[in-house]
């Protein structure tokens, strides 16, 4: 195996990996991280002046833009795969009174930005994460917050908290962009 391919494999695996921790996380920070816990709801924190977010969106934001980076590096089937591997964790760790709206957040939201990002990646690498990340966060946040409360009270909170992350995650995608050009690395 070349180089270029052991490294492509091994940070794919590393982003699934990534991916995967981001599920378990989002359900624990939901019930138990924030500056506000409502009772039999979720714990939340600022996102903007006046805006509060269910804690879990901080690992949500990160999972959309690290399912892009899986497929990037391990190709289609593999970003696939780790969807539906995604829900099965999410279903897992999702606290009795969240399991299904977490789950099906998650698989519509994650088809929903593989969707977008599988035909957009051929036009510009950064340009196709955000705005899959920016379709799926919207998708997640309705479905979610809908399924989850019946209501959607903290859509502004959950799309900007989610936002934020993906805005975070930029200057890495623009590096690794970057190293891949320099060495060659192109996308699965």
């Amino acid at each position: 195996m070349a180089d270029v391919d052991r490294l492509r494999m091994t940070e794919g695996v590393v982003f699934a990996s990534c991916f995967a921790g981001c599920i378990p996380l989002a359900n624990w920070l939901i019930g138990n991280v924030g500056t506000t816990c409502i009772p039999n709801g979720p714990c939340l924190i600022p996102v903007a002046p006046g805006i509060e977010a269910p804690s879990g969106v901080l690992a949500v934001g990160l999972a959309l833009v690290l399912r892009d980076l899986v497929q990037r590096r391990l190709g289609l089937r593999w970003a696939a795969a780790a969807i539906v591997i995604g829900a099965l964790l999410s279903a897992s760790f999702a606290p009795p009174a969240l399991v299904v709206a977490s789950t099906v957040a998650f698989l519509l939201s994650e088809i929903a930005d593989l969707a977008v990002y599988t035909p957009l990646q051929r036009r510009g690498f950064i340009r196709a994460a955000v705005a899959s990340s920016m379709v799926g966060l919207v998708i997640d946040s309705i479905v979610f917050l809908g399924l989850a409360f019946g209501s959607v009270e903290f859509l502004a909170g959950q799309v900007v908290g989610k936002a934020w992350m993906v805005l975070a995650a930029l200057p890495f995608l623009a590096l690794l962009r970057a190293r891949d050009r320099r060495l060659g690395l192109m996308p699965a």
